[in-house]
């Protein structure tokens, strides 16, 4: 019997591989290109997820090697206090600490004036070890060598625990650049009496923290460049370099001043970035420009040093990186590459196999497949998988025509909802002060304010204004959150404008607002709120608190406002709030947050707590940081460190207030 010919010029099996090699072909060619800079992103990735490692590493280093100088200072102290009146014995002290401590590069105690009267006025028992690693001991101090009169030593007398003094050359050997612990010592009856010096060699620290992550058999010989490698560098606080792999930049020469010198600003944010204590990385990409140092381009991530104003930085020109990407990229193309062939020698045989019984189904399900869900499916008079298929097609096309007209009403009320959210939330944030500083022309008050909400519109609130040189402000929390809380916020800070515009007593606003707010209050939302005068001539503070969370006053010390226990605006119409009242000193800073801050929740549901805000407070003020723009970004920090990965559980309200004093006043507005 002669075997039918197909009515198809080409068989379905055929047609469908070639369209699957083409298809295939098509998509390798479209998305080779975002692959191959994949790959190369993958670079950029893991060199940051290094970095982190390789910096991490070396800021332990670091803050190991400063910790081990700072403890054997800290454990001599006793000796030397204990031996104030055998001063014949100091000298031996300062020699054995220099001898037993291969870190210390010199150690002296540096007296106050005349303190051993048969000495003379300048008595300081010095040890410091020679270039031969012998310890040479002496006593210095004369009228050349007045270190009585030197702000290191004046500043250290003064200070009240120990502390990482500004770096200097050795009097010794003056190529040596070395930084000192700088630690006051007090006799039995707690007066300062002397300064104990520990001085560590910065040479000998960059020996300790210098190497190339990148070797030589890493890169090839082509691409190796042995005078632009990767290298790291550490600036202080000033800006002057700690460690550099060029010696003579040492102390001598300032990161700020080299950045400043050249033409682009993507250096001098880097270097801003860098004194101010950040950690990340960097390349210039976010502002469309090329990090450029010392003339070539490179990456840099950086990382602050624990326990001292440092900053370390990893440098690493960017035609390594590139060389890497590039390599990295091309491996991903090839073994694509590979994939696709393997893929379509196995496609074509399983296809011409499996797709013979659903011939009679092409026709129709293309046409389905187009979007003409009215089309008629084939009888299968089998009752198998292809007839099972057959009726799958039918039941999606009724589904389908259903399910898009769905869709397309659905789509649309979801935008409109999106939308008018959005608009609520641009409307209540207009609600709320938004320019920093408030008051450019004052320079006795300094304001500084942020609402985080935790969903599209929230319920928080805080406001401020200056009337008859006073400031006016309050902070304040709806109770839920969402839409309905939104409401009442905006409510209730239209109703303290309005209020306090004419009533210069808090507890009287709060109870207007709390007669307001209680007037057919269906819904039993309330609002907890912290209401306050400050009379900026005096620092006089009268306040209300109206079962808000306490605030914190940071000044020389750091502690919670004392507050009345009132209940929340809302709760109870003709409620007798009380007025308490404080006087701020000059320079303190009043930091008023929402239990948002206190009660922020990481994963675990372990809450960020009045602990931390307290600890954290009192760190800021021990480092004199009072200016409420600092405070609230390093709060803000702070709990998003601990939340980490955690959903915002509620909203975020915080309000700086520094009340400078009535001194820095400008008259002239």
């Amino acid at each position: 019997m002669k075997k039918q010919k197909s009515p198809y010029p080409q068989s379905f099996s055929k047609r469908l591989t070639w369209r699957i090699i083409l298809t295939m072909l098509v998509v390798m060619g479209l998305f080779s290109v975002p692959v191959f800079f994949g790959g190369y992103s993958s670079v950029d990735v893991g060199l940051r997820l290094v970095a982190n490692r390789y910096l991490s590493a070396k800021n332990e280093m670091v803050s190991g090697l400063l910790s081990d100088v700072r403890v054997a200072a800290v454990n001599t102290l006793p000796q030397i206090e204990e031996n104030l009146d055998n001063p014949e014995k100091l000298s031996a002290i300062v020699e054995r600490m220099v001898r037993l401590n291969p870190r210390i590069h010199s150690c002296g105690i540096s007296f106050v004036a005349g303190y051993y009267p048969q000495r003379g006025r300048w008595y300081c028992p010095y040890a410091y070890r020679t270039r031969s690693d012998s310890i040479v001991t002496l006593t210095v101090g004369d009228a050349q060598h007045d270190y009585l009169s030197d702000e290191w030593f004046t500043e250290a007398v003064a200070a009240v625990e120990g502390y990482w003094g500004k770096p200097f050359f050795d009097i010794n050997d003056a190529d040596t650049p070395m930084v000192p612990w700088l630690m006051p010592v007090r006799d039995r009856h707690g007066t300062t009496v002397a300064v104990l010096g520990v001085d560590m060699s910065l040479d000998w620290l960059s020996e300790k923290v210098e190497g190339n992550m990148f070797k030589q058999d890493t890169i090839p010989d082509e691409e190796w460049d042995p005078e632009h490698q990767n290298y790291l560098f550490i600036v202080d606080g000033e800006g002057r370099y700690i460690v550099h792999p060029d010696r003579q930049r040492v102390i001598r020469q300032n990161f700020h001043t080299v950045v400043e010198s050249t033409p682009d600003t993507v250096d001098n944010h880097l270097c801003r970035l860098m004194l101010a204590g950040d950690d990340g990385h960097y390349d210039g990409n976010d502002e469309g420009q090329e990090l450029i140092i010392d003339g070539e381009e490179v990456f840099v991530s950086y990382v602050s040093i624990s326990d001292i104003n440092w900053s370390l930085a990893w440098v690493v020109p960017q035609i390594y990186i590139d060389f890497l990407g590039n390599l990295v990229g091309g491996i991903f193309i090839f073994f694509i590459v590979m994939g696709l062939l393997v893929t379509l020698l196995v496609t074509r045989r399983f296809i011409k196999r499996a797709t013979q019984p659903i011939r009679q189904l092409a026709a129709s399900v293309n046409e389905v497949a187009k979007g003409h869900f009215d089309t008629q499916m084939p009888d299968i008079k089998h009752k198998d998988e292809i007839r099972l298929l057959r009726d799958s097609f039918e039941g999606m096309q009724h589904s389908l025509a259903a399910y898009i007209d769905e869709l397309k009403s659905t789509t649309a009320s979801k935008a409109a909802i999106e939308n008018e959210l959005r608009i609520a939330h641009n409307i209540q944030m207009s609600m709320l002060p938004k320019t920093f500083p408030p008051f450019p022309n004052r320079h006795d008050i300094d304001v500084y304010g942020t609402l985080t909400p935790a969903r599209e519109v929230g319920g928080d609130l805080f406001d401020f204004f200056i009337r008859d040189d006073q400031l006016f402000f309050c902070v304040g929390d709806v109770s839920g959150k969402g839409v309905p809380a939104s409401l009442v916020m905006a409510v209730a800070r239209s109703l303290f404008r309005n209020v306090s515009a004419h009533e210069p007593l808090p507890h009287h606003i709060v109870m207007a607002l709390n007669g307001a707010l209680s007037e057919n209050n269906d819904t039993n939302m309330f609002v907890t709120l912290f209401a306050g005068v400050l009379h900026l001539a005096t620092g006089h503070l009268t306040y209300c608190n109206a079962g808000h969370d306490a605030p914190l006053v940071i000044g020389r010390q750091v502690d919670w406002l004392p507050c009345d226990a009132n209940l929340p605006v809302g709760v109870m119409p003709g409620w007798q709030f009380s007025l308490q009242e404080t006087t701020l000193p000059p320079h303190s800073t009043l930091f008023v947050f929402t239990d948002g801050l206190n009660e922020a929740e990481d994963v675990t549901h372990a809450q960020f707590g009045d602990e931390r805000i307290l600890r954290l407070a009192r760190l800021l003020q021990a480092n004199d940081v009072h200016a409420p723009q600092a405070i609230i970004r390093q709060m803000t920090q702070a709990v998003c460190d601990f939340v980490g990965d955690a959903e915002q559980s509620d909203d975020l309200t915080m309000l700086a207030i520094q009340y400078v004093g009535s001194e820095f006043r400008d008259h002239s507005s």
